[in-house]
């Protein structure tokens, strides 16, 4: 697997940047990244096709929860389209949220709890300020699964994962 220079430089952060920032840092950035994440998922809850895509920078990547997921911004305006136009998309609302900016304040990155269709979901992604506002430039859904019921959801995705194993590793 390649690692792209984008995560390595993110990963740079993660590990020589001071996460505790300051509470008087960064609070005006942190209501617009609040708002604007809470607006994001409103517009995928409202089947708002260009309000929810006017929010992911042209370059973005959003990272679902089937291992076969990466979708670029444009893959995936494409294969999202029909469910935006039958007005069902996905309903996303956070149950906490934590946001982390690099020392200049232009690339910050989130993690946070989501209630959904799915149950409980983790979504984490990086964003990057452009103008001024800020955008999404990668995103990740995770499902979220109970330690004690690990060994359960294994054997049931053994039998799909297997096969991308092999394909990945070949």
């Amino acid at each position: 697997m390649k690692t792209s220079p984008f995560f390595l430089f993110c990963l740079f952060l993660l590990l020589f940047t001071d996460c505790k920032n300051p509470k008087n840092n960064y609070q005006d950035e942190r209501r617009q990244i609040n708002a604007m994440l809470d607006e994001w998922n409103t517009a995928a809850a409202k089947a708002d096709y260009n309000t929810y895509f006017k929010y992911m920078a042209d370059d973005a990547v959003f990272i679902g929860t089937d291992a076969k997921e990466y979708w670029t911004k444009t893959s995936f305006m494409v294969w999202t389209k029909p469910y935006f136009d039958r007005g069902r998309v996905w309903s996303f609302k956070s149950m906490g949220r934590h946001i982390y900016f690099d020392p200049a304040g232009n690339i910050a990155w989130f993690d946070e709890l989501l209630n959904t269709r799915m149950k409980i979901c983790r979504g984490s992604g990086v964003l990057v300020k452009q103008g001024d506002g800020w955008k999404i430039k990668q995103y990740v859904l995770s499902m979220t699964v109970p330690n004690e019921k690990t060994d359960s959801v294994v054997r049931i995705k053994s039998t799909i994962e297997d096969d991308i194993i092999r394909q990945m590793n070949k």
